[in-house]
């Protein structure tokens, strides 16, 4: 595959800054990228690798100046980037085709066109499949459990009963979704079990990472909102609603009946507790301990969390404690040595 830096551009929307005949053969990262290749640059931090990166051409942010490789300026570089790579390395997917004959399908599930179920998959009594979906070998479909449209399941995912998944969701290994919620009450010192009987509504293009983990609700539902998009080992717990467009990183977790509005961005490890509000827009820093509720649009970090600007201050004070501290032994043997020497006056 060959393309033209002007070809490129076009097909982008972008700007072109350079030799609108330079041949792009390739696409790679900024620092692995060789002569033929496009890389991008989507952070401003990286921008001294444009002087060093051996690529042909990037693509970056319509500011960015630097002429010192040809450039491609679009409003989104990533997206840019993604479209270029669809067109160099176009995905090639081999999906499973039709029904195993070595799955376990009920004769009482439905499924649409065009359905695909791999081996050792089980489709229990009552399941509802959408056409286009594909379950891969291993997926466990627990009954009354409902699939949209062109779902894509790789293998061993666990869906359980009454589950209610849109369309276009994507679902990667290991994840378990409508597991019971977490939920015991402590009787004559027995940790006595909570029926969970709700349910979990995924809705459309959604995509859950790796052993992501949904909790059923004890009551009603537990919701993760249209195009969120979960990283894996996160743990979203039962009654949990989850706005639109929201991005939750690795290994975060959400204790129950906590509300997300739209577009929230928890980072990687961020914990937050139960029953509280974060608003549309927050953003919850790496390692964030939220233990109360967040405005809309607000960039909140550390434990407790609190603002950001607030929580840099606090960890610059913390990075001098040693100082402080042997400031302070100074300081009282100073003040030791006075009161000595005040009593000898004496």
């Amino acid at each position: 595959m060959k393309l033209t830096l002007k070809e490129i551009s076009t097909l982008v929307n972008g700007e072109l800054i350079g030799d609108p005949d330079t041949v792009i053969t390739g696409i790679c990262g900024i620092k692995e990228a060789q002569e033929g290749d496009i890389t991008f640059l989507a952070n401003p931090k990286y921008a001294p690798l444009l002087r060093t990166t051996h690529a042909s051409a990037v693509i970056t942010h319509r500011e960015v100046t630097d002429s010192s490789k040809p450039l491609v300026r679009a409003e989104n570089p990533s997206l840019a980037f993604a479209q270029v790579v669809g067109i160099f390395a176009p995905e090639d997917a081999n999906h499973p085709k039709g029904i195993s004959e070595h799955a376990l399908v009920s004769s009482k599930a439905k499924l649409g066109k065009n359905v695909a179920v791999g081996p050792f998959a089980i489709i229990e009594n009552g399941v509802s499949i959408g056409d286009g979906t594909v379950i891969y070998g291993g997926c466990y479909i627990g009954r009354n459990a409902t699939l949209g449209k062109k779902c894509l399941i790789y293998p061993h995912v666990s869906i359980r009963e009454k589950i209610e998944i849109g369309d276009r969701v994507i679902i990667h290994s290991g994840a378990v979704i409508g597991s019971d919620g977490f939920g015991f009450a402590l009787v004559k010192g027995v940790q006595e079990k909570i029926p969970q009987i709700g349910t979990v509504v995924i809705e459309d293009d959604v995509e859950l990472g790796a052993n992501v983990t949904i909790d059923r609700a004890r009551f009603d539902k537990t919701i993760i909102g249209k195009g969120t998009k979960i990283d894996n080992l996160v743990q979203i717990a039962h009654n949990v609603v989850v706005g639109e467009n929201c991005i939750i990183v690795a290994q975060a977790g959400v204790s129950g009946s906590t509300i997300l509005g739209k577009n929230v961005t928890l980072a990687g490890q961020a914990g937050l507790v139960g029953h509280i509000h974060i608003g549309d827009g927050a953003v919850v820093g790496a390692q964030g301990g939220v233990t109360k509720s967040v405005p809309a649009n607000t960039f909140v970090s550390g434990y407790p969390a609190r603002p950001h600007d607030q929580a840099m201050k606090v960890y610059a004070c913390v990075q001098k404690l040693p100082e402080l501290y042997k400031r302070i032994k100074e300081l009282e043997e100073k003040i030791a040595q006075l009161e000595g020497a005040l009593k000898k006056s004496k």
